[in-house]
């Protein structure tokens, strides 16, 4: 005769998983993981701790959601990870590690009224880069600007809004003893496009100057790479770039100064045309990617 035995509820419900505990290790491969994303420049590809993590932060929700917690906790912004772009974080307004327009110009001119134009030429680069949403849509899109490129659209949309004043009969000639009062375009369009030192150097003050300090400070913070020396300086945009810039992309300022029509793009290259007849206006002291 067979023995019936009897399973108790308890021997029958299979026991319930308890989470793994965070241990220190994990959380400093966390904190070792955000640090990369603060080394723009670094690539996953050269790295193979970098990599690893990554791979580790993709598979691994439980890591993934501590990595998360300390960019949170240092006021970082998760753009994206992945192998393309690394851990690519953002400053957000509190934090220690975000850039601030009046802090930058400071460090490139005396001139208050600078502040303006460091922060117009950081915009024109994000719009001239990526003119289309369809563009910033696309991982696979390279944008590419140069110095003197980015300056002659800067022109044009100047010459435009002057144009749209002047038919409203706005005042176009404010105090000069209060450059906080002028459009940012205003100020450009009175500042010599290049101008040179005693041994032709581009002098930092022309508008021409700040365009090449706002690129080369977008590639000491891997936004973008250089690559080459024609029209100023050409450059082509990263991977990160194109996140920070659609982090950015839902501006007043950006939006108006592309429906001015300046930069319209056909095989991926923006160029340069006489602005559309639109009733755009530039949003002043605006910058990419500053906090105000």
């Amino acid at each position: 005769m067979s023995e019936h035995v009897e399973w108790s509820d308890t021997e029958a419900s299979p026991t319930p998983s308890v989470p793994a505990a965070v241990t220190p290790a994990d959380a400093a491969d966390a904190a070792r993981l955000v640090a990369f994303g603060l080394q723009p420049k670094l690539q996953p590809a050269r790295d193979q701790e970098y990599a690893e993590l990554l791979r580790r932060y993709r598979e691994d929700p439980p890591f993934a959601r501590l990595a998360d917690a300390v960019a949170a906790g240092l006021g970082l912004i998760v753009l994206e990870v992945s192998p393309r772009a690394g851990m690519a974080v953002t400053a957000a307004e509190d934090s220690v590690f975000a850039v601030r327009m009046g802090d930058y110009a400071r460090r490139t001119s005396a001139d208050g009224g600078d502040r303006f134009l460091h922060g117009l030429a950081h915009l024109a680069v994000a719009a001239m880069a990526f003119p289309r949403p369809e563009d910033l849509a696309d991982d696979g899109y390279i944008g590419r600007v140069s110095v003197n490129g980015v300056d002659a659209f800067v022109r044009q949309a100047c010459r435009r809004l002057e144009e749209r004043a002047e038919e409203v009969g706005e005042n176009t000639d404010p105090a000069t003893d209060a450059p906080g009062l002028e459009a940012a375009w205003r100020i450009w369009a009175r500042r010599s496009a290049a101008g040179a030192t005693k041994d032709a150097r581009r002098l930092a003050g022309s508008t021409t100057g700040i365009v090449g300090k706002a690129a080369a400070f977008l590639t000491d913070s891997g936004f973008l790479q250089r690559t080459g020396d024609d029209n100023g300086g050409t450059y082509r945009t990263t991977a990160r770039y194109q996140l920070q810039v659609r982090d950015m992309a839902g501006s007043a300022a950006m939006a108006e100064l592309l429906e001015l029509g300046v930069v319209p793009v056909t095989d991926g290259t923006p160029t340069l045309v006489p602005a559309a007849d639109d009733d755009a206006e530039l949003v002043a002291d605006a910058g990419l990617p500053f906090h105000s």
